[in-house]
């Protein structure tokens, strides 16, 4: 019979809340039953703090949440001798130097699997987290990935900045529940939905295509719907909010017809890993999105989506997946099929598996 090996899970956010967390880490769980791997994972952000985390102002709230974070990272450091691995998504603590990670890997001896999904170590401000930005410590990523014993990362970008420090990195794509999330029967509503889905940090993405938008609501009757933690009150004319609710997610994703994408093209967007675009192609959702980063290689332009450079390109490549119900429903299953193949928990539980050995 296999050893139990035991795995300590340092994750920054409280579960069920941040999309990153969710589809690396928490999809794969339970999993490692199976694999003779037991674990515990331990949040850094309580509840309470994550929901005013991004608010602005609520300083002493935001401030007390990060002092607790901090206190109960040091009570398990006596605990860290329990593990055989040590996993930790993004960083241990959101800011200040890599302290937990050097004492776990320097004075404590155990393996890090290093995760990450996004170019953290760029700087990436907004009105939001301005102020926190000034202790992020972008610079410790590297020196994380020095100490870790394996890396994962989601894209060849993260991949190419990690091999610099460590030659043991793998790639696995962020991933997503085809079971959860698939295409069901549903009757072609009268008027058709563009949709798009995301946080408020990436809602500025957005916000660059709605003139085009409001341009094609002259020529086609839509609506325009946002999934998103915040409403962005975007100046559409037929323009509707859900807010983003983890029960619900799968269904509200059901409601588009056509996905969305755009992305500005600058480093912090090439790290970023497409899981708008899984999550529209696992429920059979055809995407029109930026080719910037992984956007390439999910999206095979023509055959489950179109990639767009230009402002024509996107008014085009909308107007043909708006005006044809056929070429919406041949890119939506293509899309599906590349999903299970490459981006499905399933498709990838394997790679998963082999970090811990």
């Amino acid at each position: 019979m296999k050893p139990i090996q035991k795995i300590l899970f340092l994750v920054p956010y409280p579960l069920g809340e941040a999309p990153s967390q969710r589809f690396r880490v928490e999809a794969f769980l339970p999993i490692l039953p199976d694999a003779s791997l037991e674990f515990s994972l331990h949040p850094f952000m309580d509840q309470r703090t994550w929901k005013v985390l991004y608010k602005k102002g609520i300083f002493i709230s935001k401030a007390t949440g990060i002092i607790k974070g901090f206190l109960k990272r040091f009570g398990i450091l006596f605990k860290v001798s329990r593990y055989d691995y040590v996993f930790i998504h993004r960083e241990a603590a959101p800011i200040g130097p890599p302290v937990f990670e050097w004492i776990i890997s320097k004075i404590l001896r155990k393996k890090i699997i290093y995760d990450f999904d996004d170019a953290i170590w760029i700087s990436n401000t907004s009105p939001s987290n301005y102020f926190i930005n000034w202790f992020k410590a972008s610079w410790k990523i590297k020196y994380i990935c020095k100490w870790s014993y394996k890396i994962s990362v989601g894209n060849d970008y993260l991949f190419n900045y990690a091999v610099q420090f460590n030659k043991n990195v793998v790639r696995i794509p962020t991933c997503i529940d085809t079971e959860k999330f698939k295409p069901q029967e549903r009757k072609e509503a009268e008027k058709l939905n563009i949709g798009w889905t995301g946080s408020h940090s990436t809602l500025k993405y957005l916000e660059e295509i709605v003139p085009l938008i409001n341009d094609l609501g002259k020529e086609f009757d839509f609506d325009l719907i946002v999934i998103a933690d915040r409403d962005p009150v975007l100046p559409v004319k037929n323009y509707k909010f859900i807010r983003w609710n983890a029960s619900t997610e799968a269904d509200d994703l059901l409601t588009f017809q056509i996905g969305l994408m755009p992305l500005i093209a600058d480093a912090w967007s090439e790290g970023k890993c497409g899981f708008k675009l899984i999550q529209y192609f696992a429920c059979g959702i055809p995407a029109v999105a930026s080719p910037v980063g992984v956007n390439k290689t999910i999206v095979e332009d023509g055959v489950n989506g179109f990639l767009c450079n230009t402002t024509d390109q996107w008014k085009w490549s909308l107007q043909e997946l708006l005006k044809n119900k056929s070429l919406r429903r041949q890119m939506g299953m293509a899309g599906r099929r590349k999903v299970r193949e490459q981006f499905s928990i399933k498709s990838q539980e394997k790679e998963f598996i082999r970090l811990f050995v």
